[in-house]
């Protein structure tokens, strides 16, 4: 994330090294399948997505239908190196990720994983996303349980045999471990900078994606935190 958001003192100096890069051709979205494992859970439940810039995720996700939440944050790595100057430098082992809290009753993990991997990441980019690179920007699904993993781990394989990319699929399912939520400028940074020029470039396009595949499921509103 190089140079993306205008903000006073600090803010305006940490966000000025983010998500911008020279700008190339947006990702397509691609219409993945229903998934044939389906998750049953009940309660509120948590889950961790990783898919380059976690403007977009966030931003994706926080128009979904049943999402109490989504933060921001930094996942892996240590407390100490937790802090938005060093991930985005990439001298860190932490993923730009968001945090989700969402309701199964409304929108059940198997629908996260079909929405995160039609319009929120592409899969066979390696270390990348878009045009943020580093393998801060990796793409990967963090289970929070058992049932997520079993979920994740079929709906991967089910989509590697569904032959959607021409390029395979190296999202990675990885071990749940420390979240970090990132700083307070970073959170709901789409709905408070919707005129951001990485925001209109990559992001927006996403979510305009999400209502037009997904219409039962997209919420107009923005889930704030």
């Amino acid at each position: 994330m190089r140079m993306r958001a205008t903000f006073a003192g600090l803010a305006l100096a940490l966000a000025a090294s983010a998500c911008q890069q020279p700008a190339i051709a947006a990702e397509a979205t691609v219409n993945a399948p229903q998934a044939e494992r389906i998750a049953k859970e009940s309660g509120l439940k948590t889950a961790i997505f990783a898919g380059g810039c976690f403007w977009g995720v966030e931003a994706v996700f926080s128009h979904v239908k049943g999402v109490k939440s989504a933060v921001s944050g930094y996942h892996g790595g240590t407390e100490r190196q937790a802090s938005y100057d060093l991930v985005s430098s990439g001298i860190t082992d932490h993923a730009e990720a968001v945090k989700i809290t969402y309701d199964p009753k409304v929108i059940r993990y198997d629908q996260l994983l079909r929405i995160f991997f039609s319009v929120v990441a592409d899969p066979t980019q390696l270390n990348r996303q878009g045009p943020d690179t580093g393998a801060q920007y990796r793409s990967a699904i963090v289970p929070m349980s058992a049932e997520q993993n079993a979920v994740a781990k079929a709906y991967i394989a089910q989509l590697k045999g569904a032959g959607l990319w021409s390029k395979p699929i190296v999202t990675k399912i990885e071990r749940a471990q420390a979240f970090y939520p990132a700083e307070t400028y970073h959170q709901d940074f789409m709905v408070r900078n919707p005129r951001n020029g990485y925001i209109v470039r990559w992001d927006a396009p996403k979510v305009k994606a999400l209502k037009a595949m997904y219409p039962g499921v997209y919420s107009a509103s923005f889930q704030r935190d």
